[in-house]
């Protein structure tokens, strides 16, 4: 102090503000170590949670998996949407067989590029009843053939060519199918429907109750 005192003020006044300085930067310099210290610990802590974050999520989901309830809804919704796309299909059909109290098959055939005729939709009760009203928005023609709706109902897949065994039956149902196309365009005697259509018996399963879907 008494070295400054002895100085020219000017110089005094430059070397008090060099002082300054290095205190200052000494300052900053011991400040920069616990500023990157918190900053790294704010990150790490944050990471941290994220990582707990995705754990718990992941965890919920698992246990959430498990629970009857979530499954069932979610078989619902499977169902649901699987049946929205069931009936968008329905216009496609060339003819839907009918169990008048029962039981609706819609079945679709392209000689060009199907082997057999594959059924586009099926359902019993209440959404036989919607296949029907489907059907009937989109001029798809229906033919009342218990028996035959009966078995296509029980043993073709939606999705899947008819079985087999119900190859005769079908086959004369698209006849009356082709028949009718050909009448409504050039008129004349309508087609008769079918009738005694050749089903085996042990495809069909007349005294069970049908369930309503």
């Amino acid at each position: 102090m008494m070295h400054l005192m002895a100085e020219s003020p000017i110089t005094a006044m430059g070397n008090a503000m060099d002082l300054v300085g290095l205190c200052a930067l000494l300052v900053v310099l011991g400040v920069i170590p616990m500023v990157g210290f918190d900053v790294f610990f704010q990150i790490f802590s944050h990471l941290k949670k994220l990582r707990m974050s995705r754990q718990d999520i992941r965890d919920e989901f698992k246990q959430s998996e498990g629970d009857p309830h979530v499954k069932g809804r979610i078989r619902q919704m499977q169902r649901a949407a699987a049946r929205r796309r069931m009936m968008a299909d329905v216009p496609k059909a060339d003819v839907i067989v009918n169990n008048p109290t029962h039981y609706s098959v819609a079945l679709q055939y392209d000689e060009n590029k199907m082997s057999a005729p594959k059924v586009v939709a099926k359902g019993a009760g209440l959404v036989a009843l919607r296949i029907r009203e489907i059907g009937a928005e989109n001029n798809v023609p229906t033919l009342e053939a218990p028996p035959l709706a009966r078995a296509l109902y029980r043993h073709a897949e939606i999705g899947q060519q008819i079985p087999g065994q119900l190859y005769a039956a079908v086959a004369e149902v698209l006849a009356w199918v082709w028949q009718l196309k050909r009448w409504r365009l050039a008129g004349g005697q309508r087609p008769v429907q079918p009738t005694h259509l050749p089903v085996p018996e042990a495809l069909d399963f007349i005294n069970e109750k049908p369930t309503h879907e």
